[in-house]
């Protein structure tokens, strides 16, 4: 069985393409850092790069949504692929197949860099829902709905 799990960070913006026969498919590359650290005086954990290609509509959603930095978990098969770089010494790349690519980065860090946008309005025939309590520093609708205790089973 060929299947790895992998957490990291992108390297640099995807890179949506297409085949001649109209599959998309997209390609970025993750750093995912080691757990122990040779260089920890100087304070930079070792990474290990790996390309990631994913195809069709998993691709297209990666080109829209995600961007140099954000975090993402890709569950994938793996290979490796050697080839000659320019300097004529023979190389070994590290590749993904993604099955399946889970954003990680919270909405809220993802500033102005595309993200998601919020859920479209409830339609105008369901009734309006009380606006929810604000509880200490949790800005007004931040996921928390007031409930009568009576309500609760327990």
């Amino acid at each position: 069985m060929n299947k790895v799990f992998l957490i990291g960070n992108l390297t640099r913006d995807p890179e949506l393409r297409s085949t001649p026969n109209g599959d998309s498919v997209c390609s970025f590359t993750i750093a995912v850092n080691r757990r122990r650290r040779s260089n920890a005086e100087a304070g930079q954990p070792e990474a290990d790069f790996f390309r990631v290609s994913a195809w069709r509509q998993l691709g297209e959603n990666c080109a829209k949504y995600l961007a140099k930095g954000r975090k993402v978990n890709v569950i994938g098969s793996v290979s490796c692929r050697t080839y000659v770089g320019s300097d004529g010494q023979t190389r070994a790349s590290l590749e993904v197949q993604a099955d399946d690519v889970e954003f990680l980065t919270p909405k809220s860090e993802q500033g102005d860099m595309g993200g998601y946008s919020a859920p479209a309005a409830a339609p105008a025939a369901r009734p309006a829902a009380p606006a929810p309590a604000n509880y200490g520093n949790q800005p007004q609708g931040g996921g928390f709905v007031q409930v009568d205790e009576e309500e609760l089973p327990f």
